[in-house]
C-alpha cells in the first residue's frame, strides 16, 4: 500500500497500519448512552474490525462523516460541551496485523504544518489536534510549555507530528523529500517477473502479490538526493491512499493582471515584504482579497506592523456563511476584532483603526502595471486604489495533477476541479474508498474532512477496509 501525503491523515493511517489497534476500555464509561451500550457488546473485539455503520448510527456533531464523528467521540468523548473526559479506548499493539506501507511525502511528517509560518495559532483547540493515544497537550506539558488560549502554534504541531513518527516507530514507513508524478492503473501481466523481485528486495516486500488481482497502480516520482539531484523511482501496489491534503495550489481570482509580480497569492509574501522593507508604515496600502481565516491572518499581521490595508471581500459582513460568525468571540478575540473593523471601517464611515479600510460586497476588475487596482461594488460603482502589493487568499484547491485529468473523475461533480469544502473526492462513508476507482482511497481534505480531529476517522475506515481485504482480521 502506498500513500502520497504525509500529513496527519498519513500519520495516523500508518499508526494503525502498523499493528496498532483500538479496542473499548473495560469499565470505561460513554457519556452517549446508546454508544456505551454498543460498546460493550462486542468489548473484545477492535474497533476496526467492528460494524463502522453500526457504531456511527445516530452521532451527531461538527462534521458530515459518520466515521469522524465516532472515532472523535470514542478519542475526546465530551469535548464539544467542554469537557476533558479520557478517551474509552485503549490501544494495543498487534504486530502479526501490520500491513506493509509506504509513506511519500514532500516534506518532514506533518506535511503543510511545516509550510505554516511558525507562530500562527490554529484555529481548533489544541487537544484537538492530537493523534491516537499521544495526547497532546501531554507533549506540550513534556516541553514546559501551555496552550494560548487553548490553541496551539503551527510550529509546535510540526514538531509534535515529527515527534509522533518517531515514537511511535513508525518512521520506517515514511519516506521524506520524495514528489509524487504519477498514479495511474497498470495490468499486472505487463509487469515482468524481473520487475516485480527488483521491488521486493528494494522495499522490504512491499509488493503484496495476490493472483486474484489483474490490475495495480503504478505510482512514480522521484525524490531529492542529498546532493540535490533527482532520483526516480516506480512501485507498483494493489491500493493507494490519497492523504495529500489541499494546500498546494491557492485559487486565482482570474482577472486582467493577476500575473504580475506585484500580485501574491500566500501570506508568507506579505512576511518576506515586511522582512525585506519593500513595505512599511509610508508604503501604499497593501489590498488583501478575502474573508476567511487566512484573509484574517494577513490583517492582522500587517495591522500588527502598521501598514496600511485595503480589504475587498464580495460578502456582506453580516453573511452567515461568514467564518467569523460562526467562532465563538471569547476562543477567537483576535478574529473577533478583524470583524469588528470589517463592520466597522468601510470607506464609506471612518472607524477607530488605522491604516485600515473594508469594501466589503466589492471584487477585483483588474490590477494595472502601475499598481493601480480598480474594484467593483454591487450596484455596479467602480472604485481605484493604487497599492503596493496584492494578496489575494481566497482559499485553495489540491494539486492532483499526477492523476489522470487531475482527479476530475473522481469528484462528486465529475464536470469541476476536486475542491475539499464545494465539490470533494467522491468516496463510501464507510472505507473512504473511491467510487469511482476501486483500491484508490481518499482521506482528509480530499474527501471533505477539513479539520484534523475529523480526519482520523477516515484513517481509522480505510485501516478496517484495507485489513479487511489482507484477511487480517481476527475472525
Amino acid at each position: 500500500i502506498v500513500f502520497p501525503g504525509n500529513g496527519p491523515s498519513g500519520i495516523c493511517l500508518s499508526y494503525l497500519l502498523s499493528g496498532y489497534t483500538p479496542y473499548f476500555k473495560r469499565h470505561s464509561l460513554h457519556p452517549h448512552p446508546i454508544l456505551q451500550r454498543k460498546l460493550e457488546e462486542a468489548p473484545e473485539v477492535s474497533v476496526l474490525d467492528q460494524d463502522l455503520e453500526y457504531l456511527s448510527e445516530g452521532l451527531e456533531g461538527r462534521s458530515h462523516s459518520p466515521v469522524a464523528l465516532l472515532f472523535d467521540t470514542l478519542q475526546r468523548p465530551d469535548t464539544d460541551f467542554g469537557g476533558t473526559a479520557e478517551s474509552v479506548l485503549t490501544w494495543w499493539h498487534e504486530p502479526d496485523r501490520a500491513i506493509p506501507h509506504l509513506v511519500l511525502g514532500r516534506n518532514a511528517p506533518g506535511g503543510a504544518w511545516h509550510s505554516i509560518e511558525g507562530s500562527m495559532v490554529t484555529l481548533s483547540r489544541g487537544e484537538w489536534m492530537g493523534l491516537p493515544d499521544l495526547p497532546f497537550k501531554e507533549w506540550l506539558k513534556q516541553k514546559r510549555r501551555g496552550l494560548r488560549n487553548n490553541r496551539a502554534t503551527a510550529e509546535d504541531i510540526a514538531q509534535y507530528y515529527q515527534h509522533y513518527v518517531m515514537k511511535k516507530g513508525l518512521q520506517k514507513n515514511f519516506r521524506c523529500g520524495t514528489v509524487v508524478t504519477s498514479v495511474r492503473k497498470v495490468s499486472a501481466e505487463s509487469i515482468s517477473n524481473h520487475t516485480q523481485k527488483d521491488l521486493q528486495e528494494d522495499s522490504d516486500s512491499l509488493w503484496n502479490s495476490n493472483e486474484k488481482s489483474t490490475e495495480v497502480f503504478q505510482v512514480d516520482g522521484f525524490f531529492k538526493t542529498v546532493e540535490g539531484d533527482k532520483e526516480h523511482f516506480s512501485i507498483y501496489a494493489e491500493n493507494v491512499v490519497l492523504a495529500t491534503g489541499t494546500y498546494d495550489n491557492p485559487t486565482w481570482l482570474g482577472v486582467k493582471g493577476e500575473n504580475l509580480s506585484y500580485v501574491h497569492h500566500q501570506l508568507s509574501a506579505l512576511e518576506e515584504a515586511v522582512k525585506n522593507s519593500s513595505v512599511g508604515i509610508m508604503s501604499d496600502p497593501v489590498l488583501i482579497v478575502g474573508a476567511g481565516l487566512t484573509a484574517a491572518d494577513a490583517i492582522l499581521f500587517a495591522h500588527h506592523c502598521n501598514i496600511p490595508v485595503i480589504h475587498v471581500f464580495r460578502r456582506r459582513v453580516t453573511d452567515p456563511g461568514l467564518i467569523f460568525n460562526q467562532l465563538p468571540k471569547t476562543m477567537y478575540p483576535e478574529y473577533h476584532q478583524v470583524h469588528q473593523m470589517m463592520k466597522e471601517q468601510t470607506a464609506a464611515c471612518a472607524g477607530p483603526y488605522e491604516r485600515y479600510i473594508s469594501l466589503p460586497e466589492h471584487h477585483v476588475l483588474s490590477f494595472g502595471k502601475d499598481k493601480k487596482c480598480i474594484f467593483q461594488d454591487k450596484n455596479g460603482c467602480q472604485k481605484v486604489y493604487k497599492i503596493s502589493m496584492a494578496l489575494v487568499l481566497t482559499g485553495s484547491n489540491p494539486n492532483l495533477s499526477f492523476l489522470p485529468n487531475d482527479g476530475i473523475d473522481l469528484a462528486m461533480d465529475s464536470d469541476q476541479p476536486v475542491n475539499s469544502k464545494r465539490n470533494p473526492i467522491d468516496v463510501d462513508p464507510f472505507t473512504y474508498e473511491c467510487t469511482q476507482e476501486k483500491g484508490l482511497y481518499a482521506l482528509g481534505p480530499l474527501a471533505g474532512d477539513n479539520f484534523v480531529r475529523f480526519v482520523q476517522g477516515g484513517a481509522l475506515a480505510v485501516a478496517s477496509s484495507l485489513l479487511k481485504k489482507a484477511n487480517k482480521n481476527p475472525p
